[in-house]
């Protein structure tokens, strides 16, 4: 096994090399706490792995995005969301047996308990469609008690993992409907996954719902790209709250509260708002470009460039494909969409995002493609957790099933007041 040394003061200590299957490596430091009372300080987690994983691999440099060694565009292409879901969780994809077992769990599990409607009428209409998909996904603990207990079992693993993602899009759909003063809708048990989503948010007794299938695939699609990302903050967020052994719902809940920042899973809505400011101001291309380049602009374009992705993102290639088809289809008349068009046309042709590799990410067009779909603004976010949610639970699993378990506990260093001593109200 290849070794780093590390010298400090008259010590050198030797750290194993850790090599991944695709080339990458990193400095195995777990036991140097105890070997030289040293620990490493990296804020953010820039330059640290906090696990092994099987699941997700990604290359930056060369915008390479495969799950469990598939790549993104061939599932993009030809796998359903299901699929995706059972690959990242169990390993493979799965066989027709395999297939139909896990889809008739969706099927079965996809209404959730009457008695959690009640908690839809406490909330206000303005509450925010995360805030109700966190708090419902964690009361569901309180009604699915039979799902899961605290030590990890894998055949009430597979009930709870399935009806997990299938009341997910219930919850949503019912957190829209209810935001809008409209009745809830019962999912089909003869729709597919996406499709029945559709059908719960916009049917209803005045103007029927029939989903097209051409919208059906572009979301189906949409949830395949976000269903995981290897170690972003969220599914760390999953990982280190399920570490102490609690259940998936709560540790989900964490995830979703986690994905809810616009610097994480809102930075499509944060698109959608940037072109709508656009349009209000009466703004040209050519001044958000040279805004976006100015320092001290108030003015930033939000959907390019990436933490990891310093090539174009593999998903925002797939999803401009599907803008552009679903886009001539419909015939779309949205002076939001060709302003967005118009915007990635001018930046990728520029030599201050070209040097700096500042290329549409997913949030990009998958803000403009939900809008498309007719996906209100504030449901954005929503609908990546929807997308996100085998991966969380792909990743869950995967470190319960590492022995040993180890609760997250990353230590710090200290820079506040040295020792001094409580001084009574009246001498202060």
């Amino acid at each position: 096994m290849d070794k780093a040394k590390l010298t400090y003061q008259k010590h050198t200590l030797e750290l194993p090399i850790i090599k991944g299957t695709e080339g990458e490596k990193a400095i195995d430091i777990s036991n140097l706490r105890q070997s030289a009372d040293l620990i490493t300080l990296d804020v953010g987690f820039q330059n640290t792995g906090s696990c092994v994983s099987a699941i997700t691999y990604i290359d930056g440099e060369k915008g390479i995005l495969r799950y469990r060694g598939i790549p993104i565009e061939e599932l993009a292409e030809k796998a359903s969301f299901s699929e995706v879901a059972y690959l990242l969780i169990y390993g493979n994809l799965p066989n027709k047996e395999e297939q139909n077992f896990f889809s008739q769990h969706l099927t079965q599990n996809s209404m959730i308990h009457e008695e959690m409607l009640r908690f839809f009428d406490g909330f206000p209409p303005t509450a925010h469609p995360m805030a109700i998909l966190a708090t419902m996904v964690n009361a569901l603990s309180v009604y699915y008690t039979d799902y899961y207990t605290e030590d990890f079992q894998e055949k009430t693993f597979e009930l709870i993992a399935a009806s997990l993602i299938s009341r997910i899009r219930t919850i949503a759909a019912y957190s829209y409907k209810h935001s809008i003063g409209e009745p809830h809708v019962y999912p089909k048990h003869d729709l597919k996954y996406a499709s029945n989503f559709l059908y719960m948010m916009f049917d209803s007794p005045v103007s029927p719902y029939i989903p097209d299938p051409d919208i059906e695939r572009a979301l189906s699609v949409l949830l395949i790209l976000h269903a995981d990302h290897e170690q972003n903050c969220s599914t760390t967020t999953v990982r280190l709250v399920g570490s102490s052994m609690v259940n998936l719902y709560a540790s989900i809940c964490a995830g979703i509260c986690a994905l809810w920042g616009p610097l994480h899973g809102g930075a499509n809505q944060k698109v959608i708002e940037m072109l709508e400011n656009i349009k209000k101001n009466n703004l040209t291309i050519k001044q958000c470009i040279e805004s976006a380049k100015t320092k001290n602009s108030r003015f930033r374009l939000f959907g390019f460039g990436h933490r990891i992705y310093k090539n174009y993102d593999p998903r925002s290639l797939i999803l401009k494909k599907y803008c552009q088809s679903i886009f001539k289809k419909f015939n779309y008349h949205d002076p939001l969409i060709n302003i967005a068009m118009e915007l990635e046309e001018a930046a990728i042709k520029d030599d201050y995002f070209i040097k700096r590799k500042l290329y549409p990410n997913v949030d990009f067009y998958s803000g403009i493609l939900y809008r498309m779909i007719g996906i209100p603004t504030n449901m954005f976010t929503v609908m990546f957790a929807i997308g996100r949610l085998p991966g969380m639970i792909a990743q869950w699993k995967e470190m319960h099933d590492s022995v040993p378990l180890k609760i997250g506990r990353p230590h710090q260093i200290y820079t506040g007041n040295t020792l001094r001593h409580y001084v009574p109200l009246n001498k202060r």
